[in-house]
C-alpha cells in the first residue's frame, strides 16, 4: 500500500492514483467494455428459452372473381406461436460457457488496464518530480557560470586572466543556458502527460513513498507473474472460450428440435357470403400443437468451414497465450534488471556528487593561488551538474522500474494499492445484476460520462514547485576576485 505522511499542501502520489482512478476516461471506456461484455451471457441464453410472437393483419379485396361466392371483401387475421427449444446440437450450452469465459477474461483485461494506468500515471508523477529537480539544476548552473563569467571578465580587466578564459567562461554560459531551455521544456511536456493522465494539473508534488513487496529476485518475479499478471490470465481465458466456440460451430450441422404451439383467429367482417342471402359463419379460431425437426442434409460446406475457422481461432489464441506470456516474463525480468541497477546508480551516483563537490571546492581554491585555470573550474562544475542529473534520473528509473514489476507481478491495481478515493469499481455487480434478465423492454438510463475533460485546464510553465534535494545543492558559489589583486601565475592580459 502506497501510504506516507506529507504536508497538507503537498500532492501525494496516492492522491494522483485516486484522481486517474475515478476521471480517466481510458479506464472508464473499458469498465463501460467489460459491462457490454456482460450482455452477451443473457443473448446467449435467450437461445434456450422459449419464444413468443403475434402476428395479425388486415385484408381488403379490391377487385373479386364474379364467380366467387367463398371470398370474403375484406378479413382480419392474428395468430400466435410458442417455440421451447428441446435440443440444439450444444450449441446454446457451448455458446453460454464462451460468453461467461470472455466474462471473466474481460475482468482480467480490466486489471490490466487499472495496472497499465497506473503504471503510466507512476511514471508521469516521476518525470515531473525529476524534470523539475533537472531545472532546479539548470537555472543553478547558469547562475553559478554567470558569477564565474563576470570574475573572469574582472580578473581580464587587471591582466589576471585572457581572453581565453573569458570567452571559455562565456561558451560554458550560453551552453548551459540552452540546456536550461531544454529542461524547462521537458518539465512542461512532463506536467502536460501528467494532466493527460491523471485530469488536473500536477501541484508541488511529494516524493512517493517506497514501494512495498518487491520480489528478492528476477525468477520469484517471473513465478508471480505467471501465475497473477492479468494480461495472461485475459489470454488464457480467451483461449477457453474459443475451445467453446468449436462446440458452436459443430452443432450447426447437428438436428435441432423444438415444441411449437400455435392459435389462429380469423374475421371476415361480415363481407363472406353477404350477396347470397345464406348465413355464413364470419369468425373461427384454431390451435396447432407439434414438435419441429431440422436435420441439416447438405449446407453448401458452411459447417466444417465455421468449425475449421474456430479451431484456427482456438489455435490463435493459444499462440497469444504464448505470446503474452513471452511478454509477462521479458516485463518482469527488465523491470527487475532496471529497478536494481538503478538502485546501484543512485549509490554510485551519490558518491559522484558528494566527490564532484569536494573536486570543484578544490579546483576553485587551487585556482585562486594559480595552479587551476578557469577551465578546470568549468569542467569540474559540468562535471558536477551531470553527477547530479545522473541521480535524479537514476532515482526516477529505480521507481518506475519497482512499480512496473509490480504490475507485471499483478500487484498495482487499486485494491493492491489500498486507494481511499471512495469505494472501488466491482466489475461483478453488474454482472450479477445483468446475467439473469430474461425481459425484452428492460433498458437502463443513459450512461454519464465519467472521463473528465482537461479543456480548461490552463497550459503548464516551467516554473519549479519544490526545493533541491540538499544532497544536489551545490557548494556555494566563488565570489568575485578582488580587481586589486594579481594572481602571480595568472596569465597576461592580450
Amino acid at each position: 500500500m502506497l501510504t506516507t505522511a506529507t504536508p497538507a499542501a503537498a500532492e501525494t502520489l496516492r492522491e494522483a492514483l485516486v484522481k486517474a482512478y475515478n476521471t480517466n476516461p481510458t479506464l472508464a471506456a473499458q469498465r463501460a467494455n467489460v459491462r457490454a461484455t456482460d450482455e452477451n451471457v443473457p443473448i446467449a441464453k435467450s437461445a434456450a428459452l422459449p419464444s413468443v410472437s403475434l402476428t395479425g393483419g388486415y385484408t381488403e379485396n379490391l377487385v373479386s372473381a364474379s364467380n366467387s361466392f367463398v371470398s370474403p371483401d375484406r378479413q382480419a387475421t392474428a395468430s400466435s406461436t410458442l417455440s421451447v427449444p428441446i435440443y440444439a446440437g450444444g450449441g446454446t450450452r457451448n455458446s453460454i460457457r464462451a460468453a461467461e469465459t470472455r466474462v471473466e477474461a474481460g475482468r482480467f483485461s480490466l486489471r490490466g488496464t487499472e495496472s497499465d494506468l497506473f503504471t503510466a500515471v507512476v511514471g508521469a508523477y516521476m518525470d515531473v518530480i525529476r524534470d523539475e529537480a533537472i531545472v532546479s539544476l539548470n537555472e543553478q548552473n547558469v547562475k553559478v557560470l554567470d558569477v564565474n563569467l563576470q570574475a573572469s571578465k574582472d580578473r581580464f580587466q587587471v591582466g589576471d586572466l585572457t581572453r581565453t578564459d573569458v570567452a571559455q567562461s562565456d561558451a560554458r554560459l550560453a551552453v548551459a543556458r540552452s540546456q536550461l531551455q531544454s529542461a524547462q521544456a521537458r518539465l512542461i511536456s512532463s506536467r502536460e502527460s501528467y494532466i493527460r493522465l491523471v485530469g488536473s494539473a500536477p501541484g508541488t508534488l511529494e516524493v512517493p513513498p517506497a514501494l512495498p513487496n518487491l520480489p528478492a529476485d528476477p525468477d520469484n518475479a517471473v513465478a508471480v507473474a505467471i501465475d497473477n499478471n492479468p494480461a495472461l490470465l485475459a489470454a488464457q481465458k480467451n483461449r477457453d472460450a474459443s475451445g467453446f466456440d468449436i462446440g458452436v460451430a459443430r452443432s450447426n450441422r447437428l438436428p435441432k428440435l423444438s415444441v411449437n404451439i400455435g392459435g389462429n383467429y380469423y374475421n371476415y367482417l361480415g363481407s363472406l357470403g353477404s350477396g347470397t342471402g345464406v348465413a355464413v359463419g364470419q369468425t373461427g379460431t384454431s390451435a396447432t400443437a407439434g414438435l419441429g425437426l431440422t436435420v441439416p442434409l447438405f449446407q453448401g460446406g458452411r459447417p466444417a468451414a465455421q468449425i475449421r475457422q474456430a479451431q484456427e481461432r482456438r489455435a490463435q489464441a493459444a499462440e497469444q497465450v504464448t505470446e503474452t506470456e513471452r511478454s509477462v516474463i521479458a516485463q518482469a525480468r527488465s523491470a527487475y534488471a532496471v529497478w536494481k541497477s538503478s538502485l546501484e546508480v543512485i549509490a554510485s551516483s551519490e558518491v559522484a556528487v558528494n566527490a564532484n563537490k569536494l573536486s570543484l571546492e578544490g579546483v576553485r581554491a587551487e585556482n585562486s593561488v594559480g595552479n587551476r585555470t578557469i577551465l578546470d573550474i568549468l569542467n569540474a562544475e559540468q562535471e558536477l551538474l551531470n553527477s547530479q542529473v545522473t541521480l535524479v534520473t537514476a532515482r526516477r528509473d529505480a521507481y518506475v522500474a519497482g512499480f512496473a514489476l509490480l504490475a507485471a507481478m499483478g500487484a498495482a491495481e487499486a485494491k493492491d494499492l489500498g486507494l481511499d478515493g471512495g469505494p472501488l469499481y466491482d466489475p461483478v455487480a453488474n454482472y450479477k445484476r445483468v446475467r439473469g434478465k430474461i425481459w425484452d423492454y428492460g433498458s437502463q438510463p443513459d450512461p454519464v460520462e465519467t472521463g473528465t475533460s482537461t479543456a480548461r485546464t490552463p497550459a503548464q510553465g516551467s516554473v519549479v514547485t519544490r526545493p533541491l534535494d540538499p544532497i544536489l545543492d551545490a557548494p556555494p558559489v566563488e565570489p568575485a576576485v578582488d580587481t586589486g589583486a594579481a594572481n602571480p601565475a595568472g596569465g597576461v592580459k592580450k
